[in-house]
């Protein structure tokens, strides 16, 4: 098992080379030497092609590098190419982790856990239950200072014995690769990197996470950071030119909209339960009574708030049993007056449990679920066998 010379080691900026197959699985393909980054510590694989073939993954086997590659793979001796588009962005964005890690350090220390590389952007886990804005703002702009000055961002390879005088302690053995930015960090890292901080681009931070104890940090580099800058400002100026507003007046006036938004929800929510209540009163005095003085009335429709209002509103009258049936999902909802001689509670739970379903509730109210139409249609022909015996009830 031949392993593989790892190129990206020591040129991240190789975009072009030769190789010799080694051997291949399927359209796993092996190679004497690749600069192709495989998936690792929080970095995304490289794509590209082998002799015209694309790469859909690069898998570290620890001494050897797997391509998986789109078909049948090729032997012999390949060209390899790298989208170089995708590189490059993936050493602004690990480059720039290296940055914002170290100025968190470096300013308030504050260590990172765990970094991640996404499609759309990066994150970084620091160990530190909150950040205020303040610290956000500070370390945001510490970083894009030193990717200002375009100190150097250097790469060379040290044993573990060394005094090394790391960001963080390394868990490896042997040699390790060091990745320093100038005057600033010193880390144990197989990445890739750009060779100075101004290549990093602008550094742009863009929201925080609690995750337990850590805090999450979204951050972008280079062209993403001027990419997703430009869609903001493009999303915040047509919403200034959609309600007419200059640009820095467009928080305020959303805080105003939300809070009409919210009253007016308020306001239209009290009208529909007063509405719903309205109903229930009706449906009352429109129920006839039977030959117990019982008045009951059976109600299809979603199971609401409304609902439940009108059900509410209907058992508050004398000698009144209300039945709401929902087929999605299937469903009932009873309520029942004090005095009809009917437990509302005990009465859909026997309905609902005898059909594979749960349910309860109080005397005067109870609701209760079923997992199935047919267990629905089952209830209700119970609710109806059960009518004789809620017009014998005993009623106080």
């Amino acid at each position: 098992m031949t392993p593989t010379e790892r190129l990206y080691y020591t040129d991240p900026y190789l975009r072009r080379f030769e190789a010799q197959v080694t051997g291949h699985e399927g359209n796993r393909l092996y190679l004497d030497r690749t600069a192709f980054y495989p998936t690792s510590g929080g970095q995304p694989h490289d794509l590209g092609t082998i002799a015209g073939v694309p790469v859909e993954s690069v898998i570290d086997e620890e001494s050897r590098v797997a391509h998986v590659l789109a078909s049948d793979a090729p032997s012999g001796a390949v060209a390899c190419e790298i989208d170089w588009s995708r590189r490059f962005d993936h050493m602004q964005q690990h480059s720039g982790q290296h940055l914002l890690s170290a100025v968190l350090v470096e300013l308030f220390g504050i260590q990172t856990v765990s970094f991640h590389l996404g499609a759309e952007s990066s994150t970084i886990d620091v160990d530190a239950p909150s950040l205020d804005s303040a610290r956000l703002n500070a370390a945001e702009q510490r970083a894009n200072e030193i990717v200002f000055e375009n100190r150097p961002i250097g790469i060379h390879f040290a044993a573990q014995s060394d005094d090394l005088g790391l960001r963080k302690p390394s868990g490896r053995e042997g040699e390790l690769r060091i990745v320093s930015i100038d005057n600033l960090d010193r880390s144990a890292c197989g990445g890739t990197h750009v060779r100075s901080t101004a290549e990093i681009g602008p550094v742009l931070i863009r929201k925080i996470d609690k995750i337990r104890n850590t805090t999450r940090i979204e951050f972008l580099c280079g062209m993403r950071a001027i990419r997703r800058a430009h869609a903001d400002y493009e999303a915040l100026s047509k919403t200034s030119r959609l309600f007419s507003v200059p640009l820095d007046e467009v928080p305020a006036l959303a805080a105003t909209q939300i809070q009409r938004l919210q009253d007016l929800e308020k306001s239209h929510r009290k009208l529909s339960l007063e509405s719903a209540a309205r109903e229930g009163r009706d449906l009352y005095t429109a129920a006839e009574a039977d030959a117990k003085g019982i008045r009951r009335v059976i109600k299809t429709g979603a199971i609401t708030e409304e609902m439940r209002a009108t059900a509410h509103a209907f058992a508050l009258q004398p000698q009144a049993v209300f039945i709401a049936l929902c087929e999605d999902p299937p469903s009932i909802l009873v309520a029942a007056s004090k005095d009809s001689g009917v437990n509302a509670g005990e009465l859909v739970k026997t309905a609902v449990t005898a059909n594979g379903g749960r349910g309860g509730g109080n005397p005067t109210i109870a609701q209760g679920s079923v997992p199935t139409r047919e267990a629905l249609d089952s209830v209700r022909e119970q609710l109806k066998e059960i009518k004789p015996r809620i017009n014998a009830d005993e009623r106080g």
